[in-house]
């Protein structure tokens, strides 16, 4: 009787036995369906080059989609000889005003993280390198000269001061960042990492997303926990503006479409009615000034280009012999030089020796050609007009005694002998014209 009251007890409860296993399940797959759908994304851009207003937009538009999607964080991928100085204060003012946690990774092998991209790296809330890779040489010399010692001077003490206070805000080695900008020492991952410069080594990003699982990082809002471990990877890429601006924002690429616009314009002036010159020098000088326009542009370099092609034109128009040219190559290369105005010492961008070169032996090669095809035309022995007609030969139409009439190219002309008479029918030959009547001789 005992059992049958037990079997009927267990049997009333299975009911909610079951309940329990479910709930226990239900509550379980809930929770980690939670925890999934808590996780964002790992957003990954690249910057490969200069640093320059596009690249200044390419980071602060990864900023922007790295919190819409409510990334984990936004990864970049650097590998940087340096850029504008301008431009990378504003892509650190980003980074350490961003909500999302920004990680700079020098990668692959063969990269570095120079000039403003130590900047960029130490500004980042995790600094990582790959093997192979190296960082520092903040403060480069350009090939436009060294600047005044004074303003060379304030310059470093700003730029360290500058690099001082990211290092400090992000806990990093401050005596070596301040030695990167005032004596450009460069070292390699590992050392970076024992200098306490750099977080992490790492040979990829999977392998960096998965040092950097479970680490704590400081935004503006608070602290936040990356769960990136597995993580989805979303690598996103320059748009096409973006591209564009990258382009135009490399001085030699300004530089070229200058001379080409100033060219084309010039050959449209002097040639109206070619179109095509007028059309491809429009295009190119629009563009090379917007593209000036995003670089640091020194007028006197560019007045002096302007100049070096007038002393070119003047060279056709005036004898001077070859002396306007010379002043023209001089101040092309000068100005050429000048064009871009970097503001301190540290900015690696300028105009290539070899561009400056090509430029400037075209140029003057095409004005030389353009002056000795210009003396050789003025040397040539007219072919139209009265002038042309001298040395010609005709045919007397009547008797010249000594005026007459003769024929010549199809045309009768008034013309006296130089030596008697001459018989209708004679060839003769022109040598000279007087008041638009031909001076003929008999021909040998």
């Amino acid at each position: 009787m005992a059992e049958k009251d037990l079997i009927v007890t267990m049997r009333q409860f299975f009911p909610y036995i079951g309940i329990c296993i479910m709930l226990v399940l239900f509550t379980g797959v809930m929770s980690r369906a939670g925890e999934d759908s808590g996780r964002g994304p790992v957003v990954v851009i690249s910057l490969d080059g200069s640093i320059n207003p596009a690249t200044q937009e390419y980071i602060n538009s990864g900023i922007r989609n790295a919190r819409e999607k409510n990334a984990e964080c936004l990864v970049i991928r650097l590998n940087t000889p340096g850029g504008l100085l301008k431009s990378t204060r504003v892509i650190v003012t980003d980074i350490l005003d961003s909500a999302v946690p920004v990680v700079v990774f020098v990668y692959p092998g063969g990269s570095q993280a120079a000039s403003a991209g130590v900047f960029i790296t130490l500004a980042a809330h995790i600094a990582a390198m790959a093997p192979g890779t190296n960082i520092g040489a903040a403060h480069p010399v350009t090939m436009q000269g060294q600047q005044d010692s004074i303003m060379n001077e304030k310059a470093t003490n700003d730029a360290a001061a500058f690099i001082r206070t990211i290092s400090e805000k992000r806990e990093r080695n401050i005596k070596w960042a301040e030695d990167a900008v005032r004596k450009s020492l460069s070292i390699t991952e590992s050392e970076a990492l024992k200098e306490g410069v750099i977080d992490l080594v790492a040979v990829s990003v999977e392998d960096l997303l998965e040092k950097i699982d479970k680490r704590e990082v400081v935004l503006s809002s608070g602290k936040k926990v990356l769960d990136t471990k597995g993580a989805e990877v979303i690598n996103m890429e320059m748009n096409f503006k973006q591209k564009i601006l990258s382009l135009l924002s490399d001085p030699n690429i300004a530089y070229i479409l200058l001379m080409i616009g100033i060219y084309g314009i010039m050959f449209e002036l002097y040639n109206p009615g070619a179109i095509f010159p007028g059309v491809i020098g429009g295009i190119s000088i629009i563009l090379a000034f917007y593209s000036l326009h995003t670089l640091p542009v020194n007028y006197a370099g560019l007045a002096l280009i302007i100049f070096a092609v007038i002393l070119f034109l003047a060279e056709i128009k005036v004898v001077s012999h070859g002396l306007l040219a010379i002043g023209g190559v001089i101040s092309l290369i000068l100005g050429s030089i000048m064009l871009i105005n970097t503001e301190t010492t540290m900015e690696v961008i300028k105009i290539s020796w070899q561009v400056i070169l090509i430029i400037v032996i075209l140029t003057a090669a095409f004005f030389l050609f353009a002056i000795s095809f210009g003396i050789k035309a003025q040397g040539r022995k007219p072919t139209t007009g009265i002038e042309g007609m001298i040395g010609e030969t005709g045919e007397a139409i009547t008797n010249l005694d000594p005026e007459g009439q003769i024929s010549v190219r199809g045309e009768v002309w008034n013309a006296e002998s130089l030596e008697g008479p001459v018989s209708k029918g004679t060839r003769v030959k022109i040598n000279g014209v007087s008041n638009l009547k031909l001076l003929i001789r008999k021909t040998t």
